[in-house]
């Protein structure tokens, strides 16, 4: 890996707010946790993507790519190599019609309301669900009967393993289910979205965001840091119950909790390490398959070093 090699040739291309070397993970997750990575790169065009992945290839550095970090908990030493980061300088979204031709790093609460300026029904449910549209497209991602797919129409994508040629993609094509499609399995990035929605009336888009806002801040500890769910929904199952049933409620390890507002969230009181949130999912998993047999799996995706 020649890191230096690969930052010097970069910086000929990318801003000083753009390329930036040992940075916390913990400011760009929504669990506030998170050791260094050793470069982080936020390209603003498809050609600064396309160019850092050859850059950061041609000089053997492995690579990450990531959103706005709302389901991702970095280890404690953080991150070997470098990080692309597709969020908010790639963010640019176009309405014609009842579609929305959108850059995967807008954030879902913007895409959901311009949906809304526009008076178009579909985006609702995701009014509320942080990160990026590149990070909902890759994990499915849904709320209150309301999923990504549903919304869908195709997908372009960078595919790496093709030297950064970019392919559409489909909605049949994702092979999209409950929390997954083919892009968590490839070595692909996300770009561009292209939905199709539906006309809808401004005033009853309106309330219906309004009352799931309300659900959320009812029923989630949104003031603090988390990844939202920890874990998946089982089959027949909702984890949080199988969770507080276990007695698990509020059960701490250092400053990571499962939260007493809702034990489906895994919070961060202040000072939680990677290694904290760790153990509790660990003690979770092992304490509801004993209590109920049930299995488990985590929706926070881990990355890094211990």
């Amino acid at each position: 890996m020649n890191l230096e090699k690969a930052y010097k040739a970069l910086s000929e291309y990318f801003q000083p707010d753009q390329l930036l070397q040992n940075e916390s993970m913990k400011k760009h997750t929504s669990f506030r946790i998170g050791g260094p990575a050793d470069l982080m790169i936020i390209p603003s065009e498809i050609e600064q993507i396309r160019l850092a992945y050859k850059v950061l290839r041609d000089n053997n550095v492995p690579v990450m790519v990531m959103g706005n970090g709302t389901n991702l908990l970095v280890r404690d030493k953080g991150i070997r190599g470098a990080v692309i980061k597709i969020a908010n300088r790639f963010n640019r979204a176009e309405v014609k019609g009842e579609t929305i031709l959108a850059q995967a790093g807008i954030l879902l609460s913007a895409l959901s309301n311009l949906a809304l300026k526009h008076s178009l029904k579909g985006l609702e449910f995701a009014s509320g669900i942080p990160g990026t549209l590149g990070g909902a497209v890759t994990m499915n991602a849904g709320a209150y009967g309301g999923e990504m797919k549903d919304v869908i129409e195709w997908v372009s994508v960078m595919d790496l393993d093709e030297d950064g040629r970019i392919i559409t993609l489909g909605r049949n094509e994702l092979g999209l289910g409950y929390r997954t499609s083919i892009i968590q399995e490839s070595n692909m990035i996300v770009l561009e979205v292209f939905m199709q929605l539906e006309k809808g009336r401004y005033e009853e888009s309106k309330a219906l965001i309004q009352e799931l806002t309300k659900r959320r801040q009812e029923k989630q500890p949104l003031s603090y840091p988390s990844a939202g769910s920890a874990f998946k929904r089982p089959v027949g199952y909702y984890a949080g119950k199988l969770i507080q049933d276990a007695g698990l409620k509020g059960m701490r390890v250092g400053d990571a909790q499962i939260s007493e507002k809702h034990s489906g969230f895994i919070i961060n009181l202040g000072n939680a390490t990677a290694c904290d949130v760790i153990q509790l999912i660990e003690k979770a998993k092992t304490r509801v398959k004993e209590h109920t047999g049930v299995e488990l799996i985590p929706e926070v995706r881990i990355i890094g070093e211990d």
